[in-house]
């Protein structure tokens, strides 16, 4: 008798446990932004954008370039196309800055001047092959544009005898653009 209720309360036991699972969520995290990038880890969503592709006819060249401010940051990208077409679109593909001004990317903070107004200071430069940006769908009817890009801007301060003062680094990583509008503009 002793060991039927044995078996019986492991029984139970067994199918108590069963029925303890814990329970998984998983949580993927989306946006909405048409322009957002991390910077040394943190997201950045601009509140003022500026998108164009610009043709220039006497030179052949196309450049697509975007800016986004969000209250002390700014971050701007430009591309230019040789030889270019005069039409609204621009050609899918990946742009790496090298020794060429081709691919510029720059990151910027506000900061007082001397006259005491708040401008956009460059924060370092992006050496080549520290920056990519990829182009990945253009709909030059709707005119938006779609991609990623990354960059790393780097300074590094010396005083007037060449000695080591500081070093900055800022790393723009994650940055995409979604369905950006932009403007067309032939001249």
């Amino acid at each position: 008798m002793k060991r039927i209720s044995l078996i019986a309360t492991l029984f139970l036991a067994v199918l108590l446990l069963q029925n303890c699972k814990k329970d998984t969520f998983i949580a993927t995290a989306t946006t909405t932004s048409i322009l957002y990038a991390d910077i040394n880890d943190t997201t950045w969503t601009p509140d003022t954008l500026n998108a164009s592709i610009t043709y220039n006819s006497i030179a052949k060249t196309k450049v697509f370039s975007f800016s986004g401010q969000e209250f002390n940051k700014q971050v701007s990208v430009s591309v230019t196309q040789n030889s270019g077409s005069n039409t609204p679109g621009f050609p899918l593909g990946t742009y790496t800055v090298n020794n060429t001004s081709n691919v510029m990317m720059n990151y910027f903070n506000k900061q007082k001047n001397s006259s005491g107004n708040y401008v956009f200071v460059q924060q370092g430069t992006v050496a080549p092959g520290s920056g990519q940006i990829i182009v990945t769908a253009v709909d030059s009817v709707k005119k938006v544009i779609s991609g990623t890009f990354r960059f790393t801007a780097k300074q590094t301060n010396y005083d007037s005898n060449g000695n080591f003062l500081s070093f900055f680094s800022a790393n723009i990583s994650s940055g995409s653009f979604n369905s950006m509008p932009y403007t067309f503009v032939s001249n």
